[in-house]
């Protein structure tokens, strides 16, 4: 049964596509039209154009456009009628009765409604007998008493089945929670709680709902940080503590490693800061990231892993349009910890130093090798050629060429020539990447998904 005409008349008569798509762009008015950095795809000048009078967008970059429903559908990946339910709560509308309540709208909204009631159980425990091990570690990382309520921190008791007792108390049976990722069964069919002693970590998104959680084991049993499986309310490109840090008034964003570091920031008033979940950063974090801010600091540990990470990093969120800058900490492991022994204001002035992303990139060539032998010197210039070529300005290859050349101790124009050189062969490799795809259009219309490949393009294309 169809949703009647008249009430998504109304429905989107009551949503400004301006502030609607504000939540998820940062739009800048020109003209008639508001514009920003189009949130499907990656770009860096801004191609994505929002319509006040005509309460529609487009982009004229990957050519998607459409009104306020179809915005949602594209941005969340949601079908029709999930997106007119997301709007409909939105402009405080009940969504008329269609025959529908079998379908994905309930199940999402089951899923909402018991990982909200199972945050508010870990809370709970958190603050009773058996969560004392948990409140004690959390205290003795300094957190307070309101910002473990500002971020519904909670603990997971060293139960196998606390959770499903629980929520089962409240009407939910185990394949409900296994369904929201808080239950899971082993091979003989029994299904166990899937967080158990643990500090519980809750998954916010964008819009306010808990979507998923995280937990820190209290003992030595691995992993030593657990997230929520992907579900149909929760997938690990999310971001955590976005639904607070989108706010900011930094106009940066803070990007950590895990939950504690950003927490502790937050709790010293840097409310941009924020975690990816899942394993290192993706193309799909940085795109999202892109949304809210302009610039991103990576302030990842200092150690061999955090230096791998931040160079992952960087190309993604330069992908996605962002200015980059790297935190480099001295005299800490990582933020929670510098600024528990040097304060505030004295990670602020951190913040305020960090290095451009290419001068850090070229330190990390520089430890490793040794300046002082000749033939090193050499493997340097050439690995630091590289990283120079891809800079897409001519201007940036010069002024970081000649911060090479300082480092090396060599000329200017010496290091300008091997640039020069790396910058052409980088030329010609893309320009015949190009011509193979022209020579085979049809590989442009596979999807990005490996492992999943069209048979008959033209009817996926229809389909699409």
């Amino acid at each position: 049964m169809a949703i009647p005409d008249r009430f998504l008349d109304e429905l989107i008569a009551r949503t400004d596509i301006v502030d609607l798509v504000s939540e998820s762009v940062r739009l800048t008015k020109k003209g008639r039209n508001y514009w920003g950095l189009c949130p499907f795809h990656s770009e860096k000048t801004p191609s994505f154009s929002v319509s006040a009078d005509k309460q529609i967008y487009k982009c004229f970059g990957c050519g998607k456009g459409g009104g306020a429903i179809n915005f949602v559908m594209e941005l969340d990946n949601l079908p029709f009628r999930d997106a007119v339910a997301l709007l409909a709560k939105r402009a405080g509308l009940e969504v008329p009765d269609s025959g529908y309540s079998a379908g994905a709208k309930e199940r999402r909204e089951k899923l909402l409604a018991i990982n909200k009631q199972a945050a508010r159980a870990f809370h709970r425990w958190l603050y009773a007998p058996e969560g004392v091990e948990g409140l004690a570690y959390l205290q003795r990382r300094g957190l307070s008493r309101r910002t473990l309520t500002s971020f519904g921190l909670g603990f997971a008791p060293n139960r196998w089945d606390a959770l499903i007792q629980e929520l089962g108390q409240q009407g939910y049976d185990k394949r409900d929670l296994l369904d929201a990722g808080l239950a899971v069964n082993n091979q003989d069919g029994r299904i166990y709680d899937r967080f158990r002693n643990r500090v519980m970590f809750p998954i916010i998104d964008i819009r306010g709902e808990v979507i998923g959680f995280g937990g820190r084991v209290m003992d030595d049993s691995t992993p030593k940080y657990l997230n929520s499986p992907d579900t149909p309310v929760y997938k690990s490109r999310n971001v955590f503590a976005l639904n607070i840090a989108k706010k900011s008034k930094a106009g940066r964003v803070i990007l950590t490693e895990g939950y504690m570091d950003t927490i502790s920031l937050h709790q010293a008033g840097f409310d941009s800061a924020v975690a990816s979940l899942g394993t290192s950063l993706t193309p799909e974090h940085a795109q999202l990231l892109s949304r809210y801010f302009p610039e991103a600091i990576i302030a990842y540990d200092g150690d061999g892993a955090g230096v791998s990470a931040a160079q992952r990093a960087i190309p993604l969120l330069e992908r996605a349009g962002m200015k980059v800058r790297v935190l480099r900490i001295t005299g800490a492991k990582d933020p929670d910890e510098f600024i528990k022994q040097y304060g505030r204001d004295a990670f602020l002035r951190l913040l305020d130093q960090s290095e451009n992303q290419v001068d850090y990139r070229l330190e990390q060539i520089r430890k490793k090798y040794d300046l002082s032998d000749d033939s090193q010197k050499v493997g340097f210039l050439q690995e630091a050629a590289q990283l120079l070529s891809s800079l897409p300005s001519a201007v940036e290859r010069e002024i970081y060429g000649r911060h090479a050349a300082e480092t090396a101790g060599v000329s200017p124009e010496a290091v300008a020539q091997e640039v020069k050189k790396a910058f052409q062969r980088r030329l010609r490799k893309e320009q015949k990447q190009q011509e193979r795809r022209d020579l085979t259009p049809a590989i442009q219309f596979q999807p990005r998904a490996r492992g999943l490949r069209y048979e008959n393009i033209r009817s996926a294309r229809a389909e699409e």
